[in-house]
C-alpha cells in the first residue's frame, strides 16, 4: 500500500507541473476608414453564335484614380464566309466565290488551282485575262500577282 501511494504521487505531480494553464490573449483590432478604390472591367457578352463579334475588356487602378473599358471588334473574314454561304444557299454561286475571293489568300488558292475568281461576270480565262489587264483590283495581300505587277512596273520605268 505504501508502494501504490508513491505511485499515485509519482503519477500525479507531473500532471500537476505539466497542466498549468497559460492563457495569453492577443487581440487586435485595426479600424480603416476607408477600403481601397477599385476599377471592374466591364463584362462584354457576345453570346449569339451568328455575330461575327469578338469582346475584349480591361480596368486599371491606382490609388488615386481608376478606369475601365470594355468594346466588341468585328470580325471581318467571319462576315465574309456568312456572306458567302448567304449568297451560295440563294443559289448565287459566282457571287457566293466572288465574296470569298475579296481574301487574297483565297485569291491566291484559286489562281493556284487553275479556276481564276470571277471578274465582273467573266469566269475561267476570260477572268485571267481580265485579272491580268487590272492587277490594281487584285487584293493587295495578293502573293500571287506581285511579281507580274513588280514586272510591269519595271518594264515601264524603262520606257519599253
Amino acid at each position: 500500500m505504501k508502494h501504490f501511494f508513491l505511485l499515485l504521487i509519482l503519477c500525479l505531480i507531473p500532471n500537476l507541473v505539466l497542466g498549468a494553464d497559460t492563457n495569453t490573449t492577443v487581440s487586435s483590432t485595426v479600424v480603416t476608414d476607408k477600403t481601397p478604390p477599385t476599377a471592374s472591367a466591364p463584362s462584354v457578352v457576345v453570346n449569339n453564335s451568328d455575330v461575327c463579334k469578338s469582346a475584349y475588356s480591361a480596368g486599371i487602378q491606382t490609388g488615386i484614380i481608376g478606369m475601365a473599358s470594355g468594346v466588341t471588334v468585328a470580325d471581318e473574314n467571319c462576315e465574309r464566309i456568312k456572306l458567302s454561304r448567304s449568297l451560295y444557299g440563294m443559289g448565287m454561286k459566282v457571287a457566293a466565290i466572288s465574296m470569298l475571293c475579296q481574301d487574297a489568300r483565297v485569291f491566291d488558292a484559286m489562281m493556284s488551282a487553275g479556276t481564276p475568281c470571277p471578274y465582273e461576270g467573266k469566269i475561267g480565262d476570260e477572268a485571267k485575262q481580265q485579272w491580268t489587264l487590272n492587277p490594281n483590283k487584285i487584293p493587295s495581300e495578293s502573293i500571287h500577282f506581285k511579281k507580274k505587277v513588280k514586272k510591269k512596273i519595271t518594264i515601264n520605268s524603262r520606257g519599253q
